[in-house]
């Protein structure tokens, strides 16, 4: 067995971000961007109005009140859209919607509430001065500026940026094709019919759904008996796809033939037990340049190695740098124990109170046990030395449930 930390090291230091692709700017929300995107121009293009109103001269509305108007001339309506038509004098005032550009010579805008009209005239009811309620050319974005930096993860403020830049195609780091097959003649698939002496390959679909929540792309081969021919022709067809990930056959049965296939197939072996609970039985190798992971066949075990080891390389291939779950302190609820020299993965259920993390145990912890992590929104992470730890300590969490960031902060 080698500990988790090294085994993850291992794995990461071979993988690297997939090329990049062009993308409709729809399609790069949640992914990374693999370009600097620079502003051909100002943001916005011109001066505009940030209100309805009347564009005016500020000097010329510098003594009015609601008691003493300024009374100006009307020049022109400009609704949004349009083009100034005529240049504002002293005396003057043009109506103007939100987003129109300014007449030159306007240098302020009364919003419509402090004015009164009457006929070809305004009142002006309120001060304005130079600059008041007016967007300036470029405030927002400057002509050559850089706007997105290279590595940035799209999220819908840089989809709008995108869009205000007249960019609607942008290059990203591509998704990962994800090859999934499960393992063992005890499997039947979900639509098949029942039998007292098969177990639906649960594995197949949440990995499939760990898989599309990091953001990768799956393929599906479906379930491999457990004969030496049929996994050689499974792994070979999963090798078009960028990461590969089996369930099963990787324990020290009799029938766990998934390391031996790994290996005949091309696969360069890197390590098959990792110093964990759950998940102490991983294959990890490489077959002709693609990552290749052996995940336990029990369902708890499954996930727990996936959010170790396959989810930050997905996170890597997707040129993600922030790769890793959120951990916190949190107060255990409850004694714990647990074998040395294991790192133990405790689905837990956590809750934030008066500004604390606290957290306890799903209850029956048996790798078998799916609803453990049903129940779960977080891993407790007790470290290897320890084999007690007592209700009250302060214990490390890895966070599930990214809400959990959120809820209940304190003002």
């Amino acid at each position: 067995m080698i500990p988790v930390d090294e085994a993850r090291q291992i794995i990461l230091d071979g993988i690297e971000p997939l090329p990049l692709e062009k993308v409709n700017i729809l399609e790069a929300l949640g992914r990374v961007i693999g370009e600097d995107v620079t502003a051909p121009r100002n943001l916005p293009p011109k001066n505009n109005s940030a209100m309805d109103g009347y564009a005016v001269r500020a000097e010329d509305t510098k003594n009015a009140t609601a008691q003493t108007p300024v009374v100006l001339a009307i020049t022109e309506d400009i609704p949004a859209g349009t083009i100034p038509r005529q240049e504002l004098r002293a005396g003057q005032a043009a109506r103007i919607m939100t987003g129109a550009p300014l007449p030159a010579g306007a240098d302020a805008v009364v919003r419509m509430e402090d004015t009164r009209k009457d006929g070809g005239k305004v009142y002006i009811l309120a001060a304005a001065y130079a600059g008041l309620d007016i967007r300036m050319a470029g405030e927002d974005v400057a002509a050559g500026e850089t706007v997105i930096a290279r590595g940035t993860v799209i999220r819908p403020a840089e989809v709008g940026m995108l869009a205000a830049l007249g960019r609607s195609f942008v290059f990203v780091n591509r998704r990962p094709t994800v090859a999934i097959l499960a393992t063992g003649d005890e499997l039947m698939d979900i639509d098949e019919a029942p039998s007292e002496w098969k177990i639906i390959s649960s594995n197949s679909y949440s990995t499939a759904a760990q898989v599309l929540e990091t953001g990768g792309a799956i393929l599906q081969l479906g379930i491999v008996k457990d004969r030496r021919e049929d996994l050689i022709a499974k792994f070979q067809a999963a090798s078009r796809a960028d990461l590969i990930i089996s369930s099963g056959g990787v324990s020290v049965g009799d029938y766990d033939l998934v390391k031996g296939i790994m290996q005949e197939v091309g696969n360069a072996m890197q390590f098959w037990q990792v110093a964990m609970r759950p998940g102490k039985p991983l294959a990890y190798g490489v077959i002709q340049g693609v990552p290749v992971f052996g995940l336990p066949g029990n369902p708890v075990s499954s996930m727990v190695s996936f959010e170790q080891f396959v989810r930050p390389s997905l996170l890597k291939m997707l040129g993600r740098k922030n790769i890793f779950r959120r951990h916190i302190r949190a107060v255990l609820e409850e004694d714990l124990e647990k074998l040395a020299d294991l790192r133990y993965f405790v689905r837990g259920r956590v809750r934030r109170e008066a500004g604390r993390y606290y957290v306890s145990s799903t209850g029956e912890q048996g790798s078998g046990i799916l609803n453990s992590m049903v129940q779960a929104n977080g891993l407790i992470v007790l470290p290897e030395a320890e084999t007690m730890i007592a209700r009250g300590t302060e214990v490390q969490v890895q966070l599930l449930d990214a809400s959990l960031e959120h809820s209940d902060r304190p003002d």
